[in-house]
C-alpha cells in the first residue's frame, strides 16, 4: 500500500513511519508548514533554530534527519493560508466572543485530515498516516475512531471534528503501542529525536508564552476582577479574553485564596471569580452541544461518556438528540467547568460517536453563564 505519513519532527510520527515501512508498505513522508511568524505578525527578534518563533524550521530539520535515517523520501508542503483562514481566524473569532476554542481540534479537521488528505490523493497515495495515539475500528464496513490502548496518551479527543469519510483512508500505527515503548524504539533505531520532548504548544505554532502571543492579535485590555459572591473588586486582570472558566492559576489576586474563574463579561471587561467555599458555582448539570460532527451511528437517547476537556476522565451523560446537529447532554451528578466554546467529545464505550461545541451550560434549568453575569450586575 502507498502511504503518506505526516512527519512532524517528533518521536511519535517517526516511529509510525518506521512501523509502516517494517510492515512492507511503500512509505513516503511529508512535513507540513502551516505558520509564518513574520507574515502573521508575531515575529520579534532574530530567528535562530533555538528561537520558539522558528520552531518549525527546527522541526523540519529533525524530520529530515529521521527520513534520512530511515531511508524514506520527505516531501514538504505549505498550508499557511489554509491554516490562517480555517483554523487561526476561527480561533481568534471565538476568543473575541469570550469563548475558549481548541485550535488542535480545528487543525486536525481542516489541515491534517482535509488539506493534507487532498494533497496525498493528488500525489497518488491511497492512505495517510499520523503518529496519533488512537485506534481505528470498523462498524457496518466503515471506519470508526476508538480510544488507543495507551489510555494515558489516547488522543481521540483531538480528532472529534474530523470528517467521517476520511476514516476509510487513514491508518494509526501507534494504536496499540504504549508511549514508553515508542521512546525505546526511537533509541534502538538511533534516531536523533529520541530524547525530544512532546510538543505541548498550539498546533503548528509551537510553545510560547500564550498570553504574550495572543496579545499580538487581541490587545491586552486590563479590567476588574470581581468576587461575584461578595460583589467586591479583588484585583485587576490583564485582558478578560485570556482567561477560561475554572482557571485558578495566574489570577494574581492577593490575600486569601484560591479563587476560580466562574464567568466573564466581554462588554464590561469584567472577570468573575469565587473562592473555594463557593466552588459549587462552577458546577453544571446539563449542556447544549451544537455543530455536532457524527463519527458513528447510534440510536438516541443514549447513555455514554463525555469528555469536556482532554485530560478529564469520561463523565457519565445521557445524550438526547435535539436535531441533526444538536445534542442535549444531562449529567445530574454535576461536572465542574464545562465551558462554552470548548469541545464535548462523546463515547459509547471505547467508540467515539461524535464531537461538538459546547454552546450553553445549565444548572437547575438555568443558563449558568447568563445567571452568573446577572449576579455580577446586581
Amino acid at each position: 500500500m502507498k502511504i503518506l505519513v505526516g512527519l512532524s519532527g517528533g518521536v511519535d510520527s517517526a516511529i509510525a513511519a518506521y512501523l509502516l515501512r517494517q510492515q512492507g508498505h511503500e512509505v513516503t513522508c511529508a512535513f507540513m508548514r502551516n505558520w509564518d511568524s513574520v507574515a502573521n505578525g508575531d515575529f520579534s527578534g532574530n530567528p535562530t533554530l533555538n528561537d520558539p518563533v522558528c520552531s518549525q524550521e527546527s522541526d523540519y530539520a529533525d524530520a529530515q534527519a529521521v527520513a534520512d535515517k530511515l531511508g524514506l523520501p520527505l516531501l514538504r508542503v505549505d498550508f499557511i493560508k489554509e491554516y490562517w483562514d480555517d483554523v487561526f481566524q476561527t480561533f481568534l473569532n471565538d476568543y473575541k466572543k469570550g469563548r475558549t476554542p481548541n485550535p488542535d481540534i480545528l487543525c486536525n479537521r481542516y489541515i491534517k485530515f482535509a488539506e493534507f488528505m487532498n494533497f496525498a490523493q493528488k500525489k497518488g497515495f491511497e492512505t495517510v498516516a499520523t503518529g496519533h495515539y488512537v485506534k481505528l475500528g470498523y462498524e457496518n464496513g466503515h471506519g470508526v475512531l476508538m480510544k488507543a490502548d495507551d489510555r494515558n496518551k489516547d488522543q481521540s479527543y483531538f480528532l472529534a471534528e474530523v470528517h467521517r469519510e476520511v476514516l476509510d483512508h487513514v491508518v494509526f500505527p501507534l494504536a496499540e503501542i504504549e508511549k514508553p515503548k515508542v521512546r525505546d524504539m526511537a533509541f534502538e533505531l538511533g534516531l536523533s529525536i529520541a530524547k525530544k520532548k512532546d510538543s505541548t504548544g498550539i498546533c503548528f505554532i509551537g510553545e510560547r508564552n500564550f498570553r504574550a502571543f495572543l496579545s499580538n492579535y487581541l490587545p491586552m485590555k486590563p479590567g476588574k476582577i470581581m468576587n461575584i459572591v461578595e460583589q467586591k473588586i479583588v484585583g485587576e486582570h490583564k485582558g478578560v479574553l485570556y482567561y477560561t472558566i475554572g482557571q485558578r492559576k495566574g489570577l494574581d489576586i492577593g490575600g486569601i485564596g484560591p479563587f476560580f474563574v466562574v464567568g466573564k463579561n466581554v462588554e464590561t471587561n469584567t472577570l468573575y471569580v469565587v473562592d473555594q467555599e463557593h466552588r459549587s458555582w462552577l458546577r453544571s448539570d446539563s449542556c447544549l452541544v451544537t455543530h455536532v460532527n457524527w463519527l458513528a451511528d447510534r440510536m438516541f437517547p443514549l447513555n455514554g461518556g463525555a469528555k469536556f476537556r482532554y485530560r478529564q476522565q469520561d463523565q457519565a451523560v445521557t445524550m438526547e438528540k435535539v436535531d441533526e446537529q444538536t445534542l442535549l447532554l444531562k449529567y445530574p451528578q454535576g461536572v465542574e467547568a464545562v465551558t462554552p466554546g470548548q469541545e464535548a467529545v462523546l463515547y459509547d464505550g471505547n467508540v467515539m460517536i461524535a464531537g461538538g461545541q459546547i454552546d450553553v451550560v445549565y444548572q437547575n434549568g438555568q443558563d449558568l453563564m447568563a445567571w452568573i453575569d446577572r449576579q455580577g450586575k446586581c
